[in-house]
């Protein structure tokens, strides 16, 4: 599975201005539910009740949202560049700045579980964060996002 699987420039805010994770979670819901086509209410609601059962702030600045919806089709994703850090709960107690948002079909199963374990892998490899953080435009941090390099080190 590649990432361009999952994400489109449209999926890609190079500059998300906000000040707390649930207005983080908002902004992710609303962009997602035009992405694709679901109610970004449940979108939301899906994402609150993730985070109730632990924070999805992987630490390094890192968070990675996350659950299964009915009614898609296919896993999506969305990525967020944030203006200035916020407070996520993660596990090192670091603000975060790069949200990748991932939703997946209610019966994704193992296709999931792949998809955040490569998304965490490729954010987590410090050089891939530093391009992230270094780059203001859409269409560079989809490339960085899509690179086969970021691939294969995820």
């Amino acid at each position: 599975m590649q990432l361009s699987d999952l994400i489109s420039t449209d999926g890609v805010v190079p500059s998300l201005k906000v000040s707390s994770k649930k207005q983080a979670l908002q902004e992710l819901a609303q962009l997602a539910g035009k992405v694709t086509g679901l109610s970004s209410r449940d979108v939301f609601e899906t994402l609150l009740q993730r985070e109730r059962l632990g924070s999805t702030g992987l630490g390094h600045g890192i968070a990675i949202p996350h659950g299964k919806l009915p009614g898609l089709e296919r896993l999506h994703g969305i990525f967020a560049r944030l203006d200035t850090p916020i407070e996520f709960d993660a596990l090192d107690g670091q603000r975060v700045d790069l949200i990748f948002l991932l939703l997946a079909p209610e019966s994704a199963g193992a296709d999931h579980l792949k998809a955040l374990a490569r998304v965490s892998r490729m954010l987590r490899d410090g050089s891939v964060a530093t391009k992230l953080r270094g780059s203001e435009e859409r269409t560079a941090l989809y490339a960085i996002l899509t690179e086969p390099a970021a691939s294969h080190a995820a």
